[in-house]
């Protein structure tokens, strides 16, 4: 895992116990899940609007927040990042059409 990742996840772990007055992240745990899937959702949109107005360092920092909100609903999910990484890695050399058919149940 990137130590970068591991950092934040660390942090994020930390401050969702933090004074929702003095912490973004306690506060927006405080709001529920809700609120913090939206801000996913928010933040996703944010960052296809920057890839599509060509805006590097645009892109580049919504993407920045989309990962960070993406971090916080994981924690407040309980779902540790590894978890999501060693899902990647199961897929890795997998055909993304493969694996989407795979899915399917019918």
């Amino acid at each position: 895992m990137s130590d970068t990742l591991a950092k934040l996840e660390a942090t994020i772990a930390a401050r969702r116990k933090a004074d929702p007055s003095t912490s973004y992240v306690a506060k927006l745990t405080g709001k529920g899940v809700g609120k913090i899937a939206q801000k996913v959702g928010e933040e996703a949109t944010e960052t296809i609007i920057a890839a599509l107005s060509g805006d590097r360092a645009e892109l580049v920092g919504e993407a920045a927040d989309l990962l960070f909100h993406l971090l916080v609903l994981l924690a407040a999910k309980e779902v540790p990042l590894a978890e999501v990484l060693a899902e990647l890695d199961r897929r890795e050399g997998v055909s993304g059409i493969a694996e989407k058919a795979a899915r399917k149940t019918d």
